[in-house]
């Protein structure tokens, strides 16, 4: 592997770390906010605990369909990457011509 190809692969390494925790961090800040607006309504419906339920079931919902859309989208592009990868790496190893046989001692 030359230098540039090894550059290369530390950059796109570092990228994808960066893509990870600002993706965390967007879940992470996105599920604070929908669990704020929950408590604040709770806080504001002075005690209706049908209207209450119905608050909190909602923000339980979005919240978990959020992060597991989330992990899900995550865990089918690492999927999909390591695929490729694999692939461009088979590809390469056809292209390199092999060796041709020793010849034999008679």
């Amino acid at each position: 592997m030359s230098r540039d190809d090894e550059a290369r692969a530390i950059r796109e390494t570092e990228l994808e770390k960066d893509r990870a925790r600002y993706g965390l961090l967007a879940i992470l800040v996105s599920n604070l906010a929908i669990a704020g607006v929950a408590i604040f309504g709770v806080w504001r419906l002075d005690g209706d605990k049908a209207v209450i339920v119905g608050v909190l079931t909602a923000a339980f919902t979005a919240v978990s369909s959020m992060t597991t859309a989330y992990l899900g989208i995550k865990a089918i592009s690492n999927t999909a990457k390591s695929i490729a990868l694999d692939a461009a790496a088979r590809r390469h190893a056809e292209a390199v011509p092999a060796a041709p046989p020793a010849p034999r001692a008679p």
